[in-house]
């Protein structure tokens, strides 16, 4: 009979609510640890974080390629104006129009009023680098 009642006296009793806490606490370090990591990369690469990877952020990357191409943008602490390379910034506003055609009827009025103003306006510029 003691060796009973020392049986029950071992026994843990865990509850489901102490089981999702505990997870919870896991998952709150998991991703304190993770943001440490990304942060630590972020150091040693020398620059900020990423933006967001969205539609936008697709947009304004072919678009920055084509003004740069355009020479229209520069590289930070480069003095010298870059002459303007017409057919790549064609290929970037080609991509452009590509994506506007391929995604037509699968984005937001927002993101096809975005795409469609960008669009217009490195075609303009385009147009003043050509003359």
């Amino acid at each position: 009979m003691a060796e009973e009642k020392k049986k029950e006296e071992k026994k843990i009793i865990v509850d489901e609510d102490w089981k999702q806490e505990a997870q919870r606490e896991k998952e709150v370090l998991a991703k304190q640890e993770e943001a440490k990591q990304e942060k630590a990369t972020e150091e040693k690469a020398g620059r900020g974080p990423l933006p967001r990877g969205d539609f936008a952020a697709l947009i304004s990357m072919l678009v920055t390629q084509a003004l740069f191409s355009l020479g229209m943008v520069q590289i930070e602490g480069q003095d010298e104006k870059k002459e303007p390379d017409l057919a790549l910034a064609k290929y970037n506003i080609d991509m452009l129009e590509t994506l506007q055609e391929k995604t037509k009827g699968n984005l937001s009025k927002e993101e096809e009023k975005v795409l469609e103003n960008t669009l217009g306006q490195v075609r303009m510029a385009y147009v003043k680098a050509a003359e």
